[in-house]
């Protein structure tokens, strides 16, 4: 049956009422929804500091009317909780745990009461299970997951996910996954990574750092080393794994190699510069040894090494004046994309399936798995594609970033239905 154009008006205009008509309930109530966001998993990784501001954003933009308590980890530090204030000045954070069924903070346990619904964040798994177990064994009130990579196959965990109002995975391959060992949450549905709207920016710092090193927007590309595992106990009290630092060591060479022979390549055939850059603290010195230093004099002239950690703002505000990011992480070329960035992305086996998430929108001609030859081949010619091919690369950018952010709005819309 084909509709008149004033028959399709009509019904547009009675879907609209329909998805607005439980927020107009709400505001006349007065009652303005109060989401708890578990989120903050640690501040060594620019990558996991941006999941809490780019879900932030996704409420501040889907439910304007919303007040959002941030239950952050212990370790997040004050620099981090400055970043999100200058873009979230309303932003309440508070910390502890939930213990034999009280929580260890009184601002905690007065969140806890005050909240409608527990949101926990994106993140390499349900990281903070156990926070989520105890705040619905307290309290019996609703929760969701939003944008998770999923490979457990505990009972007790498939369980509490059941138990969820919605569970967004942020690759189709954890999505499969979950489905075959019993997850049966209402709602299961690929939903990207809440980093892809990360927008917090440090524009002074990220041009002061340009002018220092001689790189000019619209000059550069970025890239991002890393070992197969990375090694924590460098940055933190642990004892040093020696399984996994004797393959990062059997590994870095063959790793970094073809990121080395990409800047080659791009510094001597057109007048690009490179900046190398951290996704991690580690990242620093694995930047230094296995990229600058192994470089040809020529090509050193050309490329820069930052030599220090920075945070998620200055790092995208730096992504945002360059021609693209490459390299082997996932969070920078996320936030990259976000901000419509070119972005590759570089995976190997030991790493979880998040990197499958380029596929999902519409990028996997650039994933790239340093496993397999064939992948490194095209690393190079596609790097250079980013410089010389502006318009269908960017082309390539408008259409996934189109993807996600249908994707978001949905699962915004279905947070919002929570609220209903």
């Amino acid at each position: 049956m084909s509709l008149s154009r004033r028959q399709f008006c009509q019904m547009s205009g009675l879907a609209g009422l329909a998805t607005l008509f439980p927020r107009l309930l709400q505001a006349a109530a007065g009652q303005a929804p109060r989401i708890l966001l578990r989120s903050s998993w640690q501040v060594v990784n620019i990558g996991d500091i941006a999941h809490t501001p780019g879900v932030m954003a996704l409420i501040e933009k889907s439910l304007p009317e919303a007040e959002v308590i941030l239950w952050a980890s212990g370790d997040l530090s004050e620099p981090v909780a400055e970043m999100e204030h200058r873009r979230f000045p309303k932003l309440k954070i508070v910390k502890g745990q939930i213990r034999n069924g009280k929580a260890t903070t009184p601002e905690l346990q007065a969140a806890i009461d005050w909240s409608d619904f527990l949101l926990h964040g994106s993140g390499p798994s349900l990281v903070a299970r156990r926070d989520v177990e105890a705040f619905v064994a307290l309290t019996g009130k609703k929760f969701g997951v939003y944008g998770i990579t999923y490979s457990s196959r505990d009972p007790a965990e498939i369980a509490l996910l059941n138990q969820a109002q919605f569970v967004y995975f942020r690759d189709s391959v954890s999505l499969e996954f979950a489905k075959s060992v019993g997850v049966q949450a209402p709602i299961m549905e690929f939903g990207p990574d809440g980093a892809f709207a990360c927008d917090v920016k440090n524009d002074a710092a990220a041009d002061q750092f340009l002018t220092e090193q001689d790189l000019v927007p619209g000059k550069f590309l970025c890239c991002i080393p890393r070992f197969r595992y990375t090694p924590y106990w460098l940055i933190r009290h642990a004892a040093k794994n020696e399984e996994r630092d004797a393959r990062n060591q059997e590994m870095a060479e063959q790793d970094h190699r073809p990121l080395r022979d990409a800047i080659s390549h791009v510094v001597r055939k057109t007048d690009v510069k490179v900046l190398i850059c951290p996704e991690d603290m580690t990242q620093v010195a694995i930047g230094k040894e296995y990229l600058f230093d192994r470089l040809d004099a020529d090509v050193q002239q050309r490329v820069v090494w930052r030599d220090r950690f920075w945070l998620t703002d200055e790092a995208l505000s730096t992504y945002t004046r360059s021609l693209g990011v490459f390299g082997l992480e996932m969070h920078s070329p996320i936030m990259s994309l976000g901000q419509g960035v070119p972005a590759l992305v570089g995976r190997f086996s030991e790493q979880t399936t998040k990197g499958f998430m380029w596929r999902d929108i519409g990028l996997g001609e650039w994933l790239f798995d340093f496993d397999q030859p064939d992948d490194l081949a095209r690393l190079t010619p596609t790097v250079m594609e980013l410089v010389q091919n502006r318009s269908a690369v960017l082309e390539r950018v408008r259409a996934a970033q189109a993807l996600v952010h249908t994707r978001q709005r949905e699962t915004m819309e279905t947070l919002q239905r929570q609220f209903a």
